[in-house]
């Protein structure tokens, strides 16, 4: 699958599927329905009936969070969004990737189109605008604890808008108000609540968990086939893929794994050649139990994005404003604990994935376990052969046991104690593309591992859909005869795995999505 599309993705606000919001990140274009217009327009025009009647009502003529009981004379409300957006605008640490920052443009979009944010139509263009033309603002990835929102980060967002920080333009960091200079778009001028509006809501921790997601579906669906690889190399059983087995238990995800492992291992004759003359009876549980363990991988990430998808398709900031009456209402929705929560199941689904891959790996270097060459090497002494790749796989896994702890049991108080309990959801978020990436180089390694071992039974080969997954790899990487520069050889696996070519090779129809409107 290619990692960039030139596609365009309407939103149509309140109900962007997962498989768009996946475009988006992988860098479609986007697009605003401008059937939301009359919403946004009501929204804007409830906020402006509120300021001319002088009544004090949070985010529009008040302080914030422990000052909200300070009144803003009319003459300031412009400087008082201002203020809120350049006092918040205070991130540090190294900016997030430029295709996770999109996708909280589009989040933002979304949300804010759907008129309860009370912004005016010019300032959701400004935003579109931007997103259209490819300025990207330059976001510090560290300082929000999710609540009330993701206000550090989504302030860099905003500052940029006003011509205040940085773009990212064409991969080069420019300053904000050159960037926008060069579009002929003036700096955002913000109206009453818009500077609150903007830099209030989950976007940013959705962003990232939304990534990571999407990234740990392409190493869930590669590993699966590493897993078949393995099994092969091993001379493992796919009798524990038996459908029955599967159908008394009664996890989908299970039975999706199994059918999976099932479809790429038939046909085999390596399977075949030990049918009726292995003396072993079980194999080890990470052959043996792949349908236990990736099925509760799967339902896992299946109810972690639906969570995401039901959060990317909300509105989450404060206070909302309802148009129909009139009304400003302060509430909580800018609390990220949804995002918490299905962060920490993605963080807890990539580690089971390394985790059960290495073992594997582990078992194809031991010749007690597998029967094989020690270390996969036909010379083992002279060679060491992929001794230290398992070695590096062991140490990405306890890298990602380490990060796995849940984030969204820790809060700390913030603001003076106004905001007494917080999400933690962007450092849950945050984890999750580097967690995702070390479990991707995990199974390029398993992938190295598995063929190695396959060629050992040749001319025996396996089935057709390996076979391709065999192939694609000996296209870039040879047989490992003599001990070589390992790293060129593992980097080109991974890749094959980020890239999501491994899944096309083998057949995409054959393995199982986290969402089912997830485009293959």
């Amino acid at each position: 699958m290619e990692r960039t599309v030139t596609e365009t993705v309407t939103l149509i606000p309140g109900s962007v599927s997962l498989a768009d919001w996946r475009r988006v990140y992988l860098g479609a274009a986007v697009s605003l329905d401008d059937r939301c217009r009359p919403r946004i327009d009501a929204g804007a025009k409830t906020i402006e009936a509120i300021v001319a009647k002088g009544e004090p009502v949070y985010g529009i003529n008040t302080g914030f969070g422990k000052l909200a009981s300070v009144r803003i004379d009319d003459a300031d409300l412009a400087t008082l969004q201002r203020n809120i957006v350049l006092s918040h605008a205070a991130g540090v640490g190294d900016p997030l990737p430029v295709a996770v920052v999109r996708l909280v443009m589009a989040l933002k979009l979304a949300s804010l189109a759907q008129g309860a944010s009370g912004v005016r139509w010019s300032t959701v263009e400004h935003l579109a605008t931007c997103l259209a033309l490819g300025l990207v603002p330059v976001i510090p990835g560290q300082g929000s604890v999710g609540a009330s929102g993701d206000l550090a980060p989504l302030s860099h967002m905003t500052a940029a808008l006003m011509g205040v920080g940085e773009f990212f333009v064409d991969g080069a960091r420019v300053p904000a108000e050159e960037a926008l200079a060069k579009i002929s778009l003036a700096p955002l001028s913000l109206g009453p609540k818009e500077g609150l509006a903007l830099l209030n809501g989950t976007q940013v921790s959705t962003a990232l968990a939304l990534a990571g997601l999407f990234e740990t579906e392409r190493v869930f669906r590669a590993a699966l086939v590493t897993g078949a690889l393995a099994t092969d190399a091993a001379k493992g059983s796919d009798g524990p893929f038996d459908v029955r087995i599967q159908e008394l238990r009664r996890h989908r995800g299970q039975a999706e794994v199994a059918a999976s492992l099932r479809a790429l291992m038939q046909g085999s004759a390596i399977r075949a050649s030990h049918l009726t003359n292995d003396e072993r009876v079980q194999d080890p549980y990470c052959l043996r139990c792949q349908p236990q363990v990736m099925g509760a991988v799967l339902d896992l990430l299946r109810q972690a994005g639906q969570t995401l998808g039901t959060e990317a398709n909300g509105v989450s900031d404060n206070p909302l404003v309802f148009s129909d009456t009139g009304e400003v209402i302060s509430g909580g929705n800018f609390h990220a604990e949804p995002v918490a929560f299905a962060a920490d199941m993605v963080a807890m689904a990539v580690c089971e994935i390394g985790s059960l891959a290495e073992r594997r790996v582990a078992m194809l270097v031991d010749p007690a376990l597998s029967g094989l060459p020690a270390f996969l090497t036909p010379k083992p002494g002279l060679n060491s052969g992929f001794m230290i790749p398992q070695v590096t796989a062991a140490a990405l896994v306890s890298e990602n046991k380490q990060r796995a702890y849940p984030a969204s049991v820790d809060s700390i108080p913030t603001s003076a104690n106004q905001e007494d309990h917080v999400s933690m959801a962007t450092h849950g978020a945050r984890r999750l593309l580097g967690m995702a990436t070390n479990a991707a180089h995990v199974i390029g390694i398993e992938l190295l591992a598995a063929v190695q071992g396959c060629d050992f039974h040749a001319p025996m080969r396996s089935s057709e859909p390996l076979e391709r997954a065999r192939a694609l790899l000996r296209a870039k990487v040879p047989h490992l005869n003599n001990d070589r520069h390992m790293a060129p050889d593992m980097e080109r696996a991974t890749a094959l795995v980020t890239s999501g070519a491994l899944a096309v090779a083998v057949g995409a129809d054959v393995l199982p999505l986290v969402a089912e409107e997830i485009a293959r």
